[in-house]
């Protein structure tokens, strides 16, 4: 398990090893943007504080300059290590009922 922190709002989670970001964060019940699910579309695009991820697909929509700033695609990126991402966005989800 790594530890994800949602800036600026402090929200934290655990993601499981090979599960993705984007996955992680719902199922503690964070909503990020997102749309396509597989790398292309970057509504999920944000900033991380450069901890260490791994893409599920070969070539993510990030350019070499945005993976050397650290910027992550959280649908399709799985955390190696403890990561803060930037997401101003980010919203809990409200459980119905």
């Amino acid at each position: 398990m790594v530890r994800v922190t949602i800036a600026p709002h402090g929200w934290q989670f655990d993601a499981a090893e090979g599960e993705t970001l984007l996955r992680a964060a719902e199922r503690a019940g964070i909503r990020l943007p997102s749309s396509c699910r597989n790398g292309t579309c970057r509504t999920c695009y944000c900033a991380s504080d450069g901890g260490a991820v791994r893409y599920t697909v070969e070539w993510p929509g990030l350019s070499l300059d945005e993976k050397r700033a650290h910027d992550v695609l959280p649908c399709v990126a799985v955390a190696l290590a403890d990561i803060t991402l930037v997401v101003p966005a980010a919203r809990r989800m409200v459980a119905d009922g």
